[in-house]
């Protein structure tokens, strides 16, 4: 069940988006928490940071996983998902290191990092699962066609996804990576609860699928519709086609 909150602007989204990710926080303190990258979580995770050193809400004793994290990067690489999520949450909060997941690409054999990852998942029950979605519906870096039952793989972007996050690579397509390492749907669909994220009109239509649209892996965010505790918090610009 989807479960619609829609807001003013992009800054009301963070608001309310940070309202729920803090309510299962501080309800539960050894909560696991699935976390997503892009433009759409950064003004949640500024308000968890702020909560944090204003209130002292911990996250000591939080687990968290990321979705995705793009092959043939290192590590350290300004735009990779690692760099992201310490640059925009992780080096402000007291999260400690070794809680903190995030798909591995190193190494020669993609197959085995995600075996590892799926292995990982398999003995943590997601609490709240943090998404953005893409101009075309995907969800984490699960393009159109991608099968319901997927589970953490490799896979080859889609050139709309490549041209929607040049903007992140100097607006240079050739520099953006044609793969990534992704949790798969089932895992998505695996948490407890998931919470979705979006703003601009660009989403608008990717929204309306979602939430109204046939279910079909033409749009692989309208597998929630089968889930039983989605919120869904978008602007008006994303909404409006609701």
């Amino acid at each position: 069940m989807i479960k619609v909150i829609i807001c003013k602007d992009y800054n009301e989204v963070s608001d309310r988006a940070a309202e729920i990710m803090l309510d299962v926080v501080k309800n539960n303190p050894k909560a696991v928490l699935g976390l997503a990258t892009g433009s759409s979580p950064i003004g949640l995770y500024q308000r968890m940071i702020k909560d944090h050193q204003e209130n002292g809400t911990s996250y000591a004793n939080i687990t968290t996983f990321n979705l995705d994290e793009y092959v043939g990067l290192e590590q350290e690489h300004p735009q990779s998902y690692y760099t992201f999520m310490h640059q925009n949450l992780f080096n402000h909060i007291d999260i400690k290191k070794e809680n903190v997941n995030i798909p591995s690409v190193q190494g020669d054999d993609m197959q085995a990092n995600c075996d590892a990852y799926n292995e990982l998942l398999s003995k943590q029950k997601i609490d709240l699962q943090l998404l953005g979605i893409g101009s075309n519906g995907h969800l984490a870096f699960n393009e159109p066609g991608t099968p319901f039952d997927s589970v953490t793989q490799v896979v080859d972007l889609k050139q709309s996804t490549i041209q929607d996050n040049a903007r992140f690579f100097d607006d240079d397509m050739s520099k953006v990576p044609t793969q990534s390492i992704t949790m798969g749907i089932k895992n998505v669909m695996d948490a407890k609860k998931i919470l979705l994220v979006a703003s601009g009109k660009n989403k608008a239509d990717a929204i309306y699928q979602t939430v109204k649209g046939e279910v079909s892996t033409d749009c692989p965010a309208s597998i929630l519709q089968k889930h039983p505790d989605v919120t869904v918090v978008v602007d008006e610009d994303a909404a409006s086609l609701l």
